[in-house]
């Protein structure tokens, strides 16, 4: 079976693809730093498997999972993240991941998951609480982001100024990334903290990182 890396850390890829190699029957077909790399190279090399970081600097695993899920349908992804918090686990599953691991786990782990997730089964490594997540994933009424989701609105122009702003860019500066104005970035602003209900910028940070677009941590909030 084909098996595709997504990370933005290059030693880390090549701790995944040493470890694939112990096992003949799955191969490293293509590997990626960033979202919009990954989502080319899926779209181009189609791979049985596909293992995502959630935390990357232009797009999430998440939101990566959501976007190629449609356009490859007999694609498995498997989460390898540092976030062992529930509400990630549930947001990739919720996306259509087939499997979650953290990624100190991966070592001893990953051949398991790979294994468990090529025969149709779902995989959580041992360092996560299956019933936990189960449970949650029973309850869509308790995440910021479930099927009715006002996220699922947004267009990908405005989930887009949505990360760069949660991500600290400013207007001027996200204009310029995306090769617009700075009123039509605050445009989107106005209309994507319309649509998802909130009402100042803590609560815009709150909620991208509870989709897993950024880090709280990295905020003094």
């Amino acid at each position: 079976m084909e098996i595709m890396i997504v990370d933005d850390h290059p030693l880390f890829r090549e701790g995944l693809k040493t470890i694939v190699s112990r096992d003949k029957k799955y191969s490293v077909c293509a590997e990626a730093g960033s979202g919009r790399e990954g989502l080319e190279m899926a779209r181009k090399h189609r791979p049985d498997i596909m293992l995502v970081d959630i935390s990357m600097p232009d797009k999430s695993g998440i939101q990566m999972i959501r976007e190629l899920k449609e356009a490859l349908p007999d694609t498995r992804f498997v989460i390898i993240s540092m976030h062992s918090e529930a509400d990630y686990i549930v947001e990739a599953f919720r996306a259509g991941a087939t499997g979650y691991m953290v990624k100190e786990s991966a070592a001893a782990q990953l051949l398991k998951g790979l294994d468990t997730v090529a025969s149709g089964e779902l995989f959580l490594d041992n360092a996560l609480s299956q019933e936990v997540v189960f449970r949650l994933l029973q309850n869509n009424s308790d995440s910021p982001k479930g099927a009715n989701d006002p996220y699922s609105s947004l267009t990908p122009r405005e989930q887009e100024v949505m990360r760069m702003l949660a991500e600290g860019l400013s207007p001027k500066d996200v204009a310029k990334q995306l090769f617009i104005s700075p009123k039509t970035v605050e445009n989107h602003r106005t209309n994507l903290m319309k649509k998802l209900e909130l009402k100042s910028t803590v609560e815009l940070l709150r909620y991208a990182a509870r989709l897993g677009l950024i880090d709280l941590e990295t905020w003094a909030i």
